[in-house]
């Protein structure tokens, strides 16, 4: 007489780990994450940079993982779901955007929002635009900002489409490089992934202490 194992329980998704999201997701996953967090303000949280990386990172043939995914299809995936948030980001704040986020709580999603103001004010609108889609938090509040600071339309088009080519398809193609070069890397992922993180941040936390010193240096002034 045999007995039946009960099947194995689904786990859970986690939204802040690629490999879970691209395990239970696949390709799909990646665009709708960057939707996500390129287009409403609830995904500021999302793991866009690390995603991006990790599943360049996957396509490499023999690379053992989650899931099996190809480059076209993550490249297609990544480009899609990164522009048509950005896109989506835009209209809403066209349509009230800073209302919106006046009402939000979150601190972090405030402080990405001046810093993406800043951005604006500081870079110019076609600069700022291709800048932040590199800087975690402010590419989500950015898009909504500029709809509702009246950006043109045309002109966030075309530069919100070229700085999000070069966001996704870059980070994909340097995870793809990285496992086609070196063998065995998928050992290392999550050191790796944290790195990337890491340098994702980078341009915030300068920009922050730039603005610390800049207010330092203000208030000894008056």
């Amino acid at each position: 007489m045999s007995v039946l194992s009960p099947a194995p329980l689904p786990q859970a998704v986690n939204l802040l780990d690629a490999g879970s999201l691209l395990g239970t997701f696949g390709a799909l996953g990646i665009a709708v994450v960057l939707f996500a967090e390129t287009g409403l303000l609830i995904g500021f949280f999302l793991p866009g940079d690390s995603l991006l990386f990790t599943a360049g990172l996957l396509c490499v043939s023999g690379t053992p993982g989650p899931v099996d995914l190809s480059l076209p299809q993550v490249l297609a995936a990544a480009v899609t779901g990164a522009l048509l948030g950005a896109q989506t980001g835009y209209w809403i704040g066209r349509r009230g955007g800073g209302a919106l986020l006046a009402r939000c709580g979150a601190g972090r999603l405030h402080r990405g929002a001046a810093r993406a103001e800043e951005l604006l004010g500081r870079y110019g609108h076609a600069r700022a635009v291709v800048l932040a889609r590199f800087v975690p938090v402010v590419r989500t509040v950015l898009n909504p900002l500029a709809g509702a600071l009246g950006v043109p339309v045309r002109l966030f088009i075309l530069w919100q489409a070229v700085g999000g080519a070069v966001w996704t398809v870059g980070l994909v193609l340097a995870g793809y490089g990285l496992g086609s070069s070196v063998p065995g890397v998928d050992r290392y992922l999550l050191p790796i992934v944290a790195v990337v993180v890491a340098v994702s941040l980078t341009p915030l936390a300068a920009e922050l202490i730039r603005s610390r010193a800049r207010r330092a240096a203000e208030g000894d002034i008056h």
